[in-house]
């Protein structure tokens, strides 16, 4: 098999993660042909533990996309989180009584797993390690996307091109140097986290330490998740589980310490924080959506739901174009998406400042965080703004 092997689509889906597989889904159910290729094997794809907390708009689209069945047994509805600081302090962002929202707790895997058994039971086509992607002619009415498997060349002719490869992928790249416009802020420390098949507290807990930051969450009735902010260089053979778990209690208060129950861990890591946002998200025929066009501290819960969000944007932009020749949708996809994710990188940096301990904070700016919260706790104007980022505006429509 040769270069001549070629496959004609409308829509060549580059990246097999939860925002390529949900969007060539909801393509799929409008009767859009398409084609998602996926650099990586389904077991990498699946192994990956990312983020559980879902607002309920995202919740709603995974309904809307015939992948909601698993989650409505298995996700955990909650009203929010809280967050503890000060040793005794709580407050509680009930996005249920300011935002008329709850949230859910389903992990990442579980909506990845979800969406492949979807797309396989459809017949989509899901081609993983696909290796050497290209894209041409992205800037033409005729783009297209090369790979090869097994040795073999492939080409897709499309109509359009989604890009949906995370921050390190083709796609972004793809875009010229001069038309992109690239925004970012690393921060001086990480998440050093473990997942443990124990249950999960009640509620998800933040907690501003003097000792640093920390989270309780949840993926679900059996499986935990935990992080406790730590140093960029930090080394995970110095972090057996007791030395973690020990760490972790003596940054709640001691009922809160005392309630996590611990046990071995069944995956541990480190991710740095870091905030990103390239400008636009289309060029061309070229559409991106996900980590491919921003990323966000996982403070704020933002970065899985982002990705929803521009998957509902922007499949309605090409069913439109594609079935009825309407181009408003996806002519303002971009500036649509931006607005969206630029609400949630700044909430996700206020926040992030909020509750971790910086290398040169002095007394003023921990007075201040402190300040912040108490404010927080005590003013109903204040919560009902915070609530409602956090548990997300209401999706655009054309004006």
């Amino acid at each position: 098999m040769g270069i001549e092997d070629i496959v004609k689509t409308g829509v060549a889906i580059v990246g097999g993660g939860p925002a390529g597989l949900l969007l060539s889904q909801r393509l799929h159910l409008e009767g859009v042909d398409n084609v998602v290729l996926e650099c990586r094997s389904r077991e990498h794809v699946l192994g990956r533990v990312r983020a559980g907390v879902l607002e309920w708009g995202s919740v709603e689209v995974l309904r809307d996309s015939d992948v909601g069945g698993r989650l409505d047994i298995d996700g955990h509805e909650h009203d929010g989180a809280d967050i503890v600081w000060g040793g005794e302090h709580r407050l509680t962002i009930d996005t249920k009584k300011y935002a008329d929202r709850p949230m859910m707790a389903y992990g990442q895997t579980n909506i990845t797993e979800d969406l492949y058994a979807a797309r396989a039971a459809m017949g989509g086509i899901v081609v993983d390690e696909a290796e050497r992607v290209t894209l041409h002619d992205i800037d033409t009415h005729h783009p297209s996307v090369g790979y090869t498997k097994n040795g073999d060349s492939h080409r897709i002719d499309c109509v359009f091109i989604a890009g949906c490869d995370g921050f390190h992928g083709v796609s972004r790249q793809s875009i010229p140097r001069t038309e992109r416009r690239e925004f970012e802020k690393e921060y001086p420390f990480g998440w050093l986290g473990i997942l443990s098949e124990t249950p999960p507290l009640p509620d998800l807990i933040y907690a501003n330490s003097e000792r640093g930051f920390a989270l309780c969450s949840m993926r679900n009735p059996m499986l935990s998740r935990y992080y406790i902010q730590c140093e960029l260089d930090t080394n995970l053979d110095d972090w057996p589980d007791e030395r973690f778990w020990e760490e972790l209690k003596l940054r709640f208060p001691r009922n809160i310490g005392d309630a996590i129950v611990t046990g071995a861990s069944i995956e541990k890591s480190i991710a740095p924080l870091r905030s990103f946002v390239s400008e636009p998200m289309s060029y061309g025929r070229l559409f991106l959506a996900g980590d491919a066009a921003h990323i966000v501290p996982p403070t704020g819960a933002k970065g899985l739901n982002l990705a929803i969000s521009d998957v509902f944007y922007l499949s309605r932009a090409l069913v439109a174009q594609i079935k009825h020749g309407d181009e408003r949708y996806l002519s303002s996809y971009s500036d649509m998406a931006l607005r969206r994710v630029w609400g949630a990188a700044r909430f996700s940096w206020w926040l992030t400042g909020l509750l971790h301990r910086f290398p040169a904070q002095g007394s003023f700016d921990l007075r201040a965080q402190q300040q912040e919260l108490s404010y927080l706790a005590s003013s109903d104007a204040h919560m009902r703004s915070v609530c409602e980022q956090y548990a997300g505006l209401p999706f655009e429509d054309l004006t």
